[in-house]
């Protein structure tokens, strides 16, 4: 007699098979009806999602709204199917201060809007008139009316050494919460040195040249630490860091 059990195997095989596929295919038809089908009648809010809002940039959701607005491109009551995502993300590129925007629609009638924002490192303001920002790759940003609490550097600055020096003394300040909170302004000598304006005290902070600049600080910290709370802030008119092994203080002559 013939085995009925491989017949009955093979049965079991087939129905699986078949269940597969009719899942698979409902899936494929459930997800293109969605993507298909108008999403709401109308866009009834914008979802606006920033990402390091928390750091010092110029993007808020207030920001976003006037960009869109001096466009003349309005979403919330628009039907959902004549908005361009397209059109609003290039018209958000535009803006100096926006690295990426990434803009859809939702089912429930929201238009999402994701940004990710240049964040500037310091501001120049260069002998030359130059005016601007850098970020973190050493490129210009226009202020486009913007004004943030950073760091301002001032005096002969090429956009050259703005890249390639400026840049390195800027990193350092964002990634030392400390020093970042002390240094009010740079300036840039015409040999390429650097004096440091602090927000406390009266003491110009001589940098020399932006090389070395984590051991001349780390040399100026300790004596900020250990020394300019016994003697007092406004001891010193110059603090002299140019050369890491040593530094030397040159005393205010109201004291």
């Amino acid at each position: 007699m013939d085995n009925p059990k491989p017949r009955k195997n093979w049965l079991i095989i087939s129905l699986q098979i078949m269940l597969v596929l009719a899942a698979s295919g409902y899936l494929v038809f459930a997800l293109t009806e969605l993507a298909t089908r108008p999403t709401s009648d109308v866009c009834k809010r914008v979802d606006v999602r920033i990402m390091d809002s928390s750091s010092a940039g110029f993007i808020t959701r207030e920001e976003i709204e006037n960009i869109l607005n001096k466009e003349k491109i309005t979403l919330i009551g628009q039907p959902m199917e004549q908005i361009n995502s397209e059109q609003v993300q290039k018209t958000l590129l535009k803006n100096a201060f926006i690295r990426e925007a990434t803009c859809y629609k939702s089912p429930n009638g929201c238009f999402n809007i994701l940004i990710a924002q240049r964040l500037p490192l310091l501001r120049v303001m260069a002998d030359n008139g130059d005016d601007y920002y850098i970020d973190a790759l050493g490129k210009p940003m226009g202020p486009m009316g913007y004004s943030a609490d950073l760091i301002v550097a001032t005096g002969s600055i090429s956009r050259n050494y703005a890249k390639n020096k400026l840049l390195l003394l800027g990193l350092f300040l964002r990634d030392n919460e400390f020093w970042n909170d002390q240094i009010e302004q740079a300036y840039v000598r015409t040999d390429g040195s650097v004096d440091l304006v602090p927000r406390v005290g009266s003491g110009l902070i001589h940098l020399g040249n932006l090389s070395e600049i984590d051991i001349k600080f780390r040399n100026l910290q300790a004596l900020y630490e250990k020394v300019m709370p016994t003697i007092g802030w406004n001891k010193y008119a110059e603090i002299n860091v140019e050369h890491t092994g040593q530094i030397i203080c040159k005393r205010n002559k109201k004291e």
